[in-house]
């Protein structure tokens, strides 16, 4: 993945204006949030369900299936979350410092 370059404050568009489409991967959003997104690989069934309706384009998938997330550009708004089928859930919530010893 390639490093998107940062921009400050007075270089962004005025709030509330989407002067193009699809440009969220020019903002690291990740850091936004106090929570972490944690995917549990073992639970996935694999039904895309978190890809489609992400609006970030941060779940990650490789070759039909779902690997990781993109913690660069998840808000951690739990979109993703809502639409798993799976119980217990394959994608979770968590306070950055538990993200670290989840692992």
């Amino acid at each position: 993945m390639k490093k998107q370059s940062l921009k400050g404050w007075k270089e962004l568009a005025i709030g509330g204006l989407i002067l193009e489409a699809g440009n969220s991967v020019e903002y690291e959003s990740g850091s936004w949030s106090p929570q972490k997104l944690i995917f549990y690989k073992d639970r996935c069934i694999q039904c895309l369900q978190c890809w489609i309706y992400c609006p970030d384009n941060s779940i990650i998938v490789k070759e039909g299936k779902v690997i990781d997330v993109d913690h660069f550009h998840c808000k951690a708004c739990g979109i993703c979350i809502t639409h798993c089928p799976t119980e217990p859930k394959s994608l979770e919530l968590v306070m950055e410092e538990e993200s670290l010893k989840a692992g």
